[in-house]
């Protein structure tokens, strides 16, 4: 028995809670964001921290927010950090429930004011398929006369328990910027942490996994040969805005992305879809 209802946050915020046999999940209208998902009988693969307020207007401190249609901080400082799909309302357009999965599609409206920064004849969608996995599907479509490119990420914040015996594995061969230096070849196949580490990866193969004291967590990516492996450590924790100081200790974010030489250039009528798909790794 699937329950797919429509539910409003003590905050104001709607979103649709889903129960299945298979997981159990929630996704905000604002901003298209997941922000729970378990699998029956197992772990929380998302993480949430408990000091977001969950208010209009900021999108929340966990979960997969979707930054589009630019990854950072834009060439002009006053449009918003991560594009706009993040804190805009997105309409549910499709709910289509199977033996197998959910899958449930948002789409986003481009207001007067998106067209301001982002004047492209274009269409982008989210499209959850939720089973014992989690696949997050970001679409595009250009539906212009003209080419444009786009950054994106779907920025999936992970929960760890420890981040000192945390490791993530699968990125030997890729190249990586971090702090705006490099870029540095990844020589070993781990990644482990003992401060902040804010790293764009480029030529990364598709799939890491992250290594937890609570088991290992399988990341996939398609249509994606970059992501962001991201950790604020101590100092920045106190400085990030709906976190609390401690909570580094907690998460670690990596994220599927088109960014650097790897962002998407979309000819007329084109599409491009960025995924990721999460899930734990069975013993």
């Amino acid at each position: 028995m699937v329950n797919v209802s429509t539910k409003i946050h003590p905050n104001g915020l709607k979103y649709l809670a889903i129960d299945s046999p298979l997981c159990q999940a929630t996704i905000f209208f604002q901003g298209a964001q997941i922000t729970e998902f378990t699998p029956k009988n197992s772990h929380p693969l998302l993480w949430v921290s408990s000091a977001d307020d969950h208010q209009a207007g900021n999108g929340i401190r966990g979960g997969i927010p979707i930054c589009w249609p630019w990854f950072g901080q834009h060439a002009k400082p006053s449009w918003p950090q991560h594009g706009f799909a993040r804190t805009r309302l997105w309409s549910l357009s499709q709910v289509n429930v199977t033996d197998q999965s959910v899958q449930i599609q948002f789409d986003l409206p481009l207001s007067e004011q998106d067209k301001q920064c982002w004047p492209h004849d274009s269409q982008v969608s989210v499209l959850f398929s939720l089973s014992d996995s989690l696949k997050v599907s970001l679409i595009n479509h250009n539906l212009g006369e003209h080419p444009f490119e786009l950054t994106q990420a779907l920025h999936s914040y992970f929960p760890i328990s420890d981040i000192h015996r945390t490791r993530v594995s699968g990125v030997k061969g890729a190249q990586y910027i971090e702090f705006s230096e490099g870029p540095f070849p990844q020589e070993e196949d781990e990644v482990h942490f003992t401060k902040e580490t804010d790293r764009v990866y480029t030529q990364l193969a598709q799939t890491q996994c992250i290594h937890t004291p609570n088991g290992t967590i399988r990341v996939a990516r398609e249509q994606s040969a970059s992501a962001v492996l991201w950790n604020p450590w101590i100092d920045k924790s106190i400085r990030l805005g709906r976190f609390n100081p401690d909570d580094y200790l907690q998460m670690l974010c990596l994220e599927a992305a088109n960014v650097l030489e790897d962002k998407v250039v979309l000819q007329a009528g084109e599409s491009h879809t960025l995924s990721t798909e999460i899930s734990w790794l069975k013993n």
